[in-house]
């Protein structure tokens, strides 16, 4: 079986999609026996794949700008990805869209949640028609779709009309962040963020599913905290009422905003962070509070979408969206040593649970089960 892996996300995003598709990269050579795997991705700058593991075939395609066949795709339909990438039994597009494929291949697709048709309102008007059209091709033309949890694979199947036998729920794993810094060292990168307080923390884009607005008003309602909140996530889309509103706060000198974090602040950021509050409306997975978790912050977080899933019981859950009873949940962490130490320990039992290893063992079997039906 020859299986090539569309690696064009791990080029350019450090976070989200191209986090999975390095590890998948990273990862599935471990499960392909006898096989082969190719990772396509276009190079017409002559930039390279710097770290192609071993057991891993690239190939670049030099001869054409990767905008223009991805802007030829979008208008068009055309040409064949297949064209571009080789033959290969399967083919995995891990970034939401099957592209174009000859007649008769084989193709899996990841699509990671559906939260822009459940929440249309959260994403940019000018992208929603052709995403709705696309995702709804892609789920109808791909021989099997890959998702982040047993809840996104529900919303799949019921929005988008696909059978569940077609759909493979896979956990993703946790990032290796390395050895954590040591205590000096990691107070000394929050030094150098200028993290002199207690802080609460939120790690994610900056876009309306995460209910920032509704965070700011949180931390409004706790003002017997002395300390700072932070927001670590580069700027997403919509974030105009978002960055008011957190402009307008009375609180907004005591507002972190940390658009570019190394992995190595991103783990001081939660090794320190007195708390980690995630009142988001929707997740398909929840890569950051389960981060959160491994590093021992304490986590606060919304019951709601694929949470309690991934999460389990080791956070403090807290239902709907009262800023009152929030800020009272949030004491309960930070005013109780006892509460916060179990949410601790709870919470990077937990995050043991999630392994790159098992989700690119998964991924292989469903490769085969492709290949062979």
């Amino acid at each position: 079986m020859k299986v090539c892996l569309d690696i064009q996300a791990a080029l350019g995003q450090r976070a989200g999609v191209g986090r999975y598709v390095r590890e998948l990269l990273r990862h599935l050579p471990a499960y392909r026996e006898n096989d082969e795997l190719c990772a396509f991705y276009f190079d017409f700058k002559r930039t390279g794949l710097d770290d192609a593991p071993a057991g891993v075939t690239c190939r670049p395609c030099r001869w054409v700008p990767g905008r223009l066949a991805q802007a030829a795709w979008k208008r068009m339909d055309w040409p064949p990805f297949d064209w571009l990438a080789g033959d290969a039994d399967v083919y995995h597009f891990p970034n939401f869209i099957r592209p174009p494929l000859t007649a008769g291949k084989k193709s899996v697709v990841t699509i990671h949640d559906v939260s822009f048709l459940r929440m249309p309102e959260t994403t940019e008007a000018k992208n929603l028609a052709w995403l709705t059209g696309k995702i709804r091709q892609t789920a109808r033309m791909a021989d099997a779709i890959l998702t982040d949890s047993y809840f996104s694979a529900q919303e799949i199947c019921e929005l988008l009309d696909v059978p569940s036998e077609k759909v493979f729920p896979v956990w993703l794993g946790l990032p290796d962040f390395g050895e954590p810094p040591a205590a000096e060292a990691a107070a000394e990168i929050r030094r150098a963020l200028g993290l002199e307080r207690p802080y609460l923390l939120m790690v994610g884009t900056i876009e309306p599913r995460k209910n920032i607005p509704f965070l700011v008003k949180i931390f409004e309602e706790l003002r017997d905290f002395d300390g700072d909140l932070v927001l670590a996530g580069g700027l997403g889309w919509k974030v105009g009422p978002i960055l008011q509103a957190v402009f307008d706060s009375p609180r907004r000198e005591r507002i972190k905003l940390l658009k570019r974090t190394s992995d190595a602040q991103l783990a001081a950021l939660y090794a320190g962070a007195t708390a980690f509050v995630f009142p988001t409306r929707y997740e398909g997975f929840g890569f950051p509070p389960l981060e959160a978790m491994a590093r021992g912050a304490p986590v606060i977080a919304a019951r709601n979408s694929s949470l309690p899933e991934v999460l389990g019981n080791a956070v403090e859950w807290v239902e709907g969206y009262d800023a009152v009873e929030w800020a009272n949940r949030v004491r309960k962490v930070f005013g109780d040593s006892e509460r916060a130490g179990h949410l601790r320990m709870a919470g990077q039992q937990r995050a043991r649970l999630f392994c790159w290893r098992e989700t690119a063992r998964q991924t292989w079997a469903v490769y085969r089960q492709v290949a062979a039906s």
